[in-house]
């Protein structure tokens, strides 16, 4: 992607946010900040929605050359006016003190995923890959290629609140959406319920 990018001189967005919520070898995912130099158009987004749990304060960072620091600055005034004192206040802190925090949050995350995977692997009726990040596990039950109406249904059949897959793209039609970034005792209910509903 870097060489097509640099071959036509072309501007990469890279989406970072999740970088941290990685479970292989090493403490974030592969990242273009391995293998770009300065000279590479790329700007990097991330945020604090995810890594510190502040979601809904849109509050997140811009890694970008210099030269785009006016044009940035334009388009933030124009589009959000700035972010409130307050939230950039516990930014700050998130920062500085917030590391054991992001720490708890992954270990969570690595067990929910754990959970999750036990639960879908016991059910010959679901197909899913094992996701190397994030906190999202997408499946596939087998005879419902409706995953909008099936997530209604596991509301009324099983009380658990599902994602359908095409809420995030045509990619994910046919799939169901699980968050896995929840505490161990609620997580392990919900799955008790979404594994007795499979076993029906």
């Amino acid at each position: 992607i870097l060489a097509l990018a640099r071959k036509h001189g072309l501007w990469l967005i890279v989406d970072e946010v999740y970088t941290r919520f990685y479970y292989g070898p090493g403490n974030r995912a592969p990242s273009f900040h391995d293998v770009a130099t300065p000279e590479d158009r790329i700007i990097y987004v991330n945020t604090f929605s995810k890594n510190w749990a502040m979601t809904g304060w849109r509050v997140g960072w811009i890694e970008a050359s210099p030269d785009l620091g006016d044009l940035i600055e334009n388009m933030i005034q124009y589009s959000t006016s700035g972010v409130a004192a307050f939230m950039q206040r516990a930014a700050t802190v998130a920062l500085k003190q917030g590391e054991g925090f992001v720490a708890h949050q992954i270990a969570r995350a690595r067990r929910g995923r754990e959970l999750v995977t036990e639960t879908l692997s016991a059910s010959n009726r679901v197909r899913f890959a094992v996701p190397d990040g994030a906190f999202y596990a997408f499946f596939a039950v087998e005879g419902e290629p409706d995953a909008r109406a099936l997530a209604y249904r596991l509301v009324d059949e099983a009380g658990i609140g599902l994602a359908p897959g095409d809420a995030f793209g045509a990619g994910g039609a046919g799939y169901l959406r699980l968050c896995f970034a929840r505490g161990e005792e609620s997580l392990s209910q919900a799955l008790g319920r979404l594994g007795d509903w499979l076993r029906r």
